[in-house]
């Protein structure tokens, strides 16, 4: 809570400290010219809406998240966004700098979504026994719609299979952290729990440290967060046949839509994952898990 507090310009922080609710809200938007909004999974509420954030108010925000130095976040910043203290993910919005059309940094930024970390220890323990085979795990592809969950059940898979569980021995876990989501590293250093066998390579892209990590830390499960293209298809065959059990998530809203993804049809034909984890959100907020296997055959 002090740090995000601390986000605000001074004469808001009273206010602010009053009125977040950290256990509900994910999102907090920040625009020039217009009242905070705090989103829930419930919905979204202006913060104090009488008041319109000022172009000062948002300068003295990008200086306390950058910690008085934003050019030491460029490189964070040329990818749209930061990670703070605590594991939050701050995006930003403003002009872009180009050259030759390759996005090489961000001035004048006018928007923020603070996405507010929530570890949630314990929540894919019910999950477990479904993807684990005897002393290892099932290949494991983990789906929703956007914003409904998957990195933070695959945050607690990731901890749960490192530490071990009853009758199952803790596994050597690499996670290739491409956008600083999972173990939300700040400065180096993770900030949230991936368990005591977990190694972590923080903003590199997938195709990269899945390749680096598979010949230098000898990993037992390899954990990423949104596969989405062609190279991605081929490191993760290179994985699995390298002797690495794979777990990651993509953005897909149905198991029908598996055949309708090319790289995902291939993996179905070669059966290359067989669990997938399906999350859905309820009206009142709830998530709604279903466990399907290698022939979408739901077990759960």
């Amino acid at each position: 809570m002090y740090e995000l507090e601390c986000l605000f310009p001074v004469h808001l922080r009273e206010t602010v400290r009053r009125e977040l609710n950290v256990a509900c809200v994910e999102e907090i938007r920040v625009r020039i010219g217009q009242p905070v909004e705090f989103v829930t999974a419930a919905g979204s509420t202006l913060f104090n809406p009488a008041y319109r954030m000022t172009e000062k108010d948002v300068a003295q925000m990008i200086s306390f998240i950058s910690s008085y130095s934003l050019y030491a976040y460029q490189e964070q910043l040329r990818q749209g966004f930061l990670t703070i203290r605590g594991g939050h993910r701050v995006g930003v919005c403003g002009s872009v700098a180009l050259d030759d059309g390759n996005i090489t940094g961000m001035h004048h930024i006018s928007f923020f979504n603070i996405r507010i970390a929530h570890e949630k220890k314990g929540c894919a323990a019910e999950l477990l026994p479904y993807i684990q085979q005897e002393n290892s795990i099932y290949n494991t592809l983990i789906f929703s719609e956007p914003g409904t969950g998957k990195t933070t059940v695959l945050r607690d898979c990731i901890r749960l299979i490192s530490q071990g569980t009853k009758g199952v021995p803790g596994k050597r876990v690499c996670v290739i952290d491409e956008r600083s989501e999972i173990a939300a590293c700040h400065l180096g250093v993770p900030q949230n729990d991936l368990g005591p066998r977990t190694d972590v390579l923080d903003g590199c892209p997938k195709r990269e440290g899945m390749r680096m990590v598979l010949r230098s830390m000898s990993p037992q499960v390899l954990a990423v967060d949104e596969l989405g293209g062609e190279a991605d298809y081929h490191m993760v065959e290179e994985a699995v046949y390298s002797g690495s059990r794979v777990l990651g998530t993509v953005h897909m809203g149905d198991i029908r839509e598996l055949s309708d993804k090319p790289f995902l049809s291939r993996w179905m034909q070669k059966k290359v994952f067989a669990r997938f984890i399906s999350i859905t959100r309820q009206k009142d907020g709830t998530r709604c898990y279903r466990i399907y296997d290698e022939n979408r055959e739901r077990i759960c």
